[in-house]
């Protein structure tokens, strides 16, 4: 997977988990319910777990589908493992992670993931080469930021996150992800890393406004092309005759919630629409 020969294959068997290893090995299944309540991530927990070979010839330790709410005590765990399966569990937060350079993949698929401390993730496991965040809840661009810190990070699944509707979501991540070579498990090709660079590479707030959208922003205009846009708009504001019935209405105003409505319009300049001139 790593030299890009069988990269589809071999990366949805990390999700899917499909294949039954043999006398010693880690069997599979395809179906996986989720516990009834939260649990928690206990040393029992992890003693308990079942571990052994995956499809991809990783020792793995498996803890899916327990009603996991949160990462904790992976001390327990002792570094032993290039791999840890998480999916179907329901964790919010990919942290908290102690020590362990071997692991090289993590499978967090069907959780509730809406943060991921990718500065943390990469200090603690600066060998992962693999995460599977499939059918989560990522909303925005920035969410991915984090992921930048991770430097091995070759393979790379959001599908299914919100943010994955996100215009020029693909070009974003791979952006980001410098060392990227399977997105969503599509490989990433040359074409669209120099997209990438060039949407977003530039010194130019491309990647910033990305990020978010502020209300009545035009996408790609300047500060100087918005002062001078500012200077060209007329003043708009309530006309003499308009002040002048709002007045009257005030006087005439039988409440004071009605009282206080027209006051306020008066102040702002916003009329009421039911307002008669």
């Amino acid at each position: 997977m790593e030299n890009g020969t069988g990269v589809r294959g071999a990366s949805a068997s990390l999700e899917n988990d499909g294949a039954r290893r043999g006398e010693g090995k880690m069997s599979y299944g395809t179906t996986t319910m989720r516990a009834e309540r939260p649990g928690r991530m206990t040393a029992e927990t992890i003693d308990g777990g079942e571990r052994g070979y995956n499809p991809c010839d990783e020792y793995e330790l498996r803890l899916r589908g327990l009603g996991i709410a949160a990462i904790e005590n992976l001390a327990a765990t002792r570094n032993q493992y290039d791999c840890i399966d998480l999916n179907d569990n329901e964790i919010v937060k990919v942290e908290n992670f102690p020590r362990l350079p071997r692991l090289k993949t993590l499978m967090l698929a069907n959780n509730r993931v809406a943060r991921v401390n990718g500065e943390e993730l990469a200090r603690a496991c600066p060998s992962l080469r693999r995460l599977v965040l499939t059918n989560n809840g990522l909303r925005n661009l920035a969410d991915c930021d984090g992921l930048s810190a991770c430097p091995r990070l070759e393979m790379l699944s959001l599908m299914d996150n919100p943010v994955s509707t996100k215009e020029n979501y693909r070009l974003y991540v791979i952006y980001k992800c410098k060392a990227l070579k399977v997105l969503d498990f599509q490989k990433v090709k040359p074409a669209e890393r120099e997209l990438a660079m060039k949407t977003f590479g530039a010194d130019d707030g491309a990647a910033a406004r990305a990020k978010t959208f502020t209300p009545g922003e035009v996408p790609g205009e300047t500060a100087a092309e918005e002062e001078e846009k500012k200077k060209d708009q007329k003043p708009s504001g309530p006309t003499p005759e308009q002040m002048m019935a709002l007045k009257v209405a005030i006087a005439n105003a039988e409440t004071l919630d009605e009282v206080a409505r027209l006051e306020n319009a008066l102040a702002t300049g916003v009329l009421p629409s039911d307002l008669q001139l």
